[in-house]
């Protein structure tokens, strides 16, 4: 293959490793020199203690280095002080970015590859994943996770202290009131949503959501031996989630703004701002902080009509452009060998499960197919990423896009199918990727609410897409006419990584889940000994890898999905 159909790749050396030859390789075949080994670093006294602060839907343009207009002086100080990832990708919706971190696997290889897990559904993270918090309790730490869990609960087996936390304190669902922890999935189909390990935690609402976990951690910090026991804690703020609740007193700096739902939106970034602070001074105060590593990171693009902003990026919350996938990232930590700065290096959320086991002093090699890479050295000592390359996803029971089909895509895949990939340089989008607009910042008071549409960019008869990222970060030159020859090398990696995938898990709904069936809160309904019975949609491949067949369901999935990851997601 000749070097010029890769001219653009930020590593032009790609083919000199043979990463982008197409045979079958994995994409964790790379010399083995080029991944960091905890083995060669400096040692430190103790393993470091592992702080993992986790928020939800906060855009790209939330925060205060990026010239929001909402205030951060936490989040600032601390990415300041620490190293900065703006080449930070994650999902573009709940659950897969969750079972990312959990798993360091693509969600294509653990079945969570369409939407999220749904609260009726008999559905979690697969039983056979040996999850970072369990590697982690077995390189000696103290494991504990506080807030949004949404990785399935149907079964005991699902939940936190099933899968590696040796406490847990928080919410099970994707979205629940920030006061009374009323949770609901449908008109008259709720339940009370706030749990303390195993059981529900009756009688402890009522304080809001970000207060009330950021106290959860104090009292974690406070208990516990710092120099007997390293410590893995895993905050999961439910905020800047809908919906959009603060109290008064964040609210009042924001006045000015005329959007109503920015405001409130603004005011919840700032209750978590200041959460982070009391986070921080806990670990100062109890003698964490110097063995400490604190992780901050977005679960998914923002959604614009829910106030959150993404700009300059394309997109939003639910799609997989830029605003949807690009996420929020810093790394904070006396730990670190070069600070104080800006790193462009390419990170994937499953990249955090080797790189914490790393940090551990455990080996990530236990764990077989890992689409993760060990990253500390390209973010504490400045050296090139191990990662060249990230499947963002390959969806196929999402909408197929009408104008897409094998022949489109040069008889290589089928881009009628939702998917997306990056190889240095390059993004191809297939399929239909999410409403591709540009939403600009609120910059006036009483801003038209209409106006958040300003400028949108809806091409309905295309199925393909391809974009220079590190030249066009934006999204707005496509290139896919003038380069067909990266378009097809994209496409053979798409059909690639589909040989490897496994069936999608996404079951029917089970009527059992009902909260009034189960004392009126949400939890797991069925029995561990039962067996499960899937009765989801699988998609079948074909020899050659390239065709679907989907099963009779498929139309109902169609619908529902509409529904969940439409315009209004």
């Amino acid at each position: 293959m000749a070097v010029s159909a890769l001219t653009g790749f930020s590593v032009v050396s790609l083919l000199s490793l043979g990463y982008l030859s197409w045979d079958l390789m994995s994409p964790n075949q790379v010399e083995n020199e080029s991944v960091p080994n905890f083995r060669d670093r400096s040692p430190v006294p103790h393993p470091p203690h592992i702080i993992f602060i986790m928020t939800d839907d906060q855009g790209f343009n939330d925060i205060g280095y990026h010239g929001s207009d909402i205030q951060t002086p936490t989040l600032d100080k601390l990415a300041a002080d620490g190293v900065k990832l703006e080449n930070y990708y994650i999902q573009p919706i709940c659950t897969p970015s969750r079972s990312q971190l959990i798993t360091g696997r693509y969600q294509i290889h653990t079945g969570l590859q369409h939407s999220i897990i749904r609260p009726r559904q008999p559905n979690c993270l697969p039983f056979d994943q040996v999850t970072l918090p369990q590697r982690l309790q077995e390189a000696g730490y103290s494991t504990h996770m506080v807030g949004k869990w949404h990785l399935g609960f149907y079964k005991k087996e699902c939940l936190p202290t099933r899968r590696g936390f040796d406490s847990y304190f928080g919410s099970l669902t994707g979205s629940v009131d920030y006061y009374t922890y009323k949770s609901c999935d449908g008109p008259g189909m709720c339940g009370f949503d706030l749990h303390e390990g195993e059981t529900v935690a009756w009688g402890q609402g009522g304080k809001y959501s970000t207060q009330l976990y950021t106290q959860r951690v104090r009292k974690i910090l406070a208990a516990h031996d710092p120099q007997a026991q390293p410590l893995f804690i895993y905050l999961s703020f439910q905020a800047v989630h809908t919906p959009l609740q603060s109290p008064r007193e964040y609210i009042y700096p924001y006045r000015g703004l005329g959007n109503v739902a920015r405001r409130k939106y603004a005011a919840m970034v700032s209750a978590v701002d200041e959460a982070v602070r009391n986070v921080t001074y806990a670990l100062r105060k109890y003698g964490y902080y110097q063995n400490s590593v604190i992780i901050f990171s977005t679960d998914n693009g923002g959604q614009p009509f829910s106030g959150g902003s993404n700009w300059p990026l394309r997109g939003r919350k639910g799609t997989y452009w830029e605003g949807g996938v690009r996420g929020l990232g810093f790394v904070h930590s006396p730990l670190l060998r070069r600070k104080r700065r800006v790193s462009k290096a390419l990170v994937h959320i499953t990249d955090w499960y080797p790189t914490l086991v790393g940090l551990a002093g455990g080996n990530a090699s236990l764990t077989e197919g890992l689409d993760g890479y060990d990253v500390w050295g390209a973010i504490s000592e400045e050296k090139e990423s191990p990662r060249l390359e990230i499947l963002h996803n390959i969806d196929p029971l999402y909408n197929p896009a009408r104008s897409g089909s094998l022949q489109s895509g040069y008889g290589i895949w089928n881009t009628a199918i939702q998917a997306s990939i990056r190889a240095g340089d390059w993004k191809l989008l297939t399929g239909d990727p999410g409403y591709g607009d540009w939403t600009p910042p609120q910059m006036l008071p009483g801003f038209p609410a209409g106006w958040w549409n300003l400028e949108r960019h809806l091409e309905p008869q295309k199925s393909v897409w391809l974009f220079n990222i590190s030249g066009d970060p934006y999204e707005r030159y496509d290139l896919a006419e003038q380069r067909p020859d990266v378009v097809k090398e994209l496409l053979a990696r798409l059909v690639f990584y589909n040989r490897t995938s496994v069936p999608v898990r996404y079951p029917s709904e089970d009527p059992r889940g009902d909260p009034d069936l189960n004392g009126g809160a949400w939890g797991p309904w069925v029995g561990d000994e039962e067996e499960d019975h899937w009765n989801g949609v699988y998609h079948k491949k074909t020899k050659d890898g390239k065709k679907y067949k989907l099963s009779k369901t498929k139309s109902f999935f169609r619908r529902f999905n509409t529904r969940i990851m439409s315009n209004r997601i």
